[in-house]
């Protein structure tokens, strides 16, 4: 089913009244998928995660359009479905109608997009439009670098069901962006273009004012970490004439917020040179003094431990690791090097300054979050108050009945 969409939202800036012929979603026939688990009420409340042992499986192809009932043949939702994925059914809506079709998609982007309008001004121009299951789109994540997108589909049916070409001529037609870039779950496998083109070097953008760049044909996740911006910005509001320590720097987010706000000397932690040399870069292209910066490419481990002898202390540490927990099964050894990790930035941070310890690991949750560190810094000897309690930012929405995809925690310290 190809359609014709006629966008009505030319009263608005920058979304023009536009017309368009690519299909966005997966055409073909639904498929009926009963429901064996009593779990109507999570379903209602904007749980849309169904897993394996609770539905009754059918044979058809990944990204299939599914309808599920309950025991009685009533139909509850709409979704998508994968029969091997690890999550077979993803729920999109819940209330008539039901149709999962175009210009369904078409009026959730925009929906997102005027969301977001209203959440950024001109000093930030990086921002995720779409977050999956936050904005009713589950899997399709939109991050947007000014005026590049760059789009990645969450595995299993979404892979399947959603079509990237005729997503990014509605974002081109659309919104203000030049360059659409698909960016594959395969590790080490580079972004393709699918509208505009191919830039030939990092996207820059703004965030808060300050400037980035952003890799998206090769960096991490789709080229910049959106999600710490709100942190980023308290470390700038917290950072005046204090020494700062940003471990794991990447490409020196939290180091540049702290020397746009005032901190006398930065030092920036990473095992990889590149992401030393770019944040070296983006320190210059904000303006900052080169003699207040210094990159250094090591294991961060390494470091702490190097610290100690001689004792070498901060005003203020920032550990912001990758995920050390991919899946559950390793979730016990990930919680053990949080617990190192909070020890040894602890060591490196002076009586009464502050620490903040991060985590991306879905996998580990808050509550275990927060009694490891607590633990760890009692072992460190460190009487700790808890000054921020921080998680993600308004572009990275998730359904109150998710918190598993609250997956960000961002928690600042005062070490006595």
């Amino acid at each position: 089913m190809i359609v014709r969409l006629t966008l009505g939202v030319s009263d608005q800036p920058n979304t023009p009244s536009v017309s368009l012929v690519m299909p966005l979603v997966r055409e073909g026939k639904a498929v009926q998928i009963t429901l064996r688990k009593d779990l109507v009420r999570d379903i209602k409340r904007g749980h849309v995660w169904i897993y394996s042992d609770a539905i009754d499986r059918v044979k058809a192809p990944p990204g299939t359009v599914a309808i599920l009932v309950d025991k009685r043949g009533e139909r509850l939702a709409s979704g998508i479905y994968s029969s091997e994925h690890a999550i077979p059914l993803r729920i999109f809506r819940t209330a008539a109608p039901l149709t999962i079709d175009d210009a369904w998609l078409a009026e959730r982007l925009k929906q997102a997009y005027q969301l977001r309008r209203d959440f950024f001004d001109a000093a930030t121009t990086g921002y995720r439009l779409t977050a999956g299951e936050g904005d009713l789109v589950p899997g399709l994540v939109i991050d947007i670098y000014d005026r590049t997108a760059v789009m990645k589909l969450d595995g299993g049916a979404p892979e399947h069901f959603y079509q990237p070409t005729g997503i990014a001529e509605w974002l081109v037609e659309n919104l203000p962006i030049d360059t659409v870039i698909l960016r594959s779950r395969q590790r080490g496998r580079g972004g393709e273009v699918l509208k505009g083109t191919k830039p030939d070097s990092p996207v820059h953008f703004l965030e808060n004012g300050m400037r980035f760049t952003a890799d998206v044909i090769h960096g991490q996740k789709t080229g910049f970490f959106l999600d710490q911006r709100d942190n980023r910005a308290l470390v700038r509001r917290l950072s005046r004439d204090r020494r700062v320590l940003n471990l794991f720097s990447f490409n020196g987010g939290f180091s540049i917020a702290a020397g746009l706000g005032g901190a006398r000397h930065v030092t920036s932690v990473d095992i990889a040179a590149a992401a030393i040399e770019a944040a070296d870069t983006h320190w210059l292209d904000n303006g900052l003094a080169p003699d207040k910066h210094r990159g250094i490419a090591t294991d961060v481990f390494e470091f702490l431990e190097s610290a100690q002898q001689p004792k070498q202390t901060w005003d203020f540490v920032i550990c912001d690791p990758p995920s050390f927990a991919p899946s559950e099964s390793t979730k016990t050894t990930a919680l053990a090097a949080y617990a190192k990790l909070a020890q040894l930035a602890a060591k490196a941070t002076v009586s009464g300054g502050l620490l903040a310890l991060a985590s991306c690991s879905s996998h580990v949750g808050h509550a275990d979050f927060l009694y490891c560190n607590s633990e760890a810094l009692g072992k460190a000897r460190r009487k700790a108050t808890l000054l921020a309690d921080c998680s993600l930012p308004v572009d990275h929405p998730t359904p109150l009945a998710m918190p598993e995809l609250r997956y960000l925690k961002f928690l600042l310290f005062k070490l006595d």
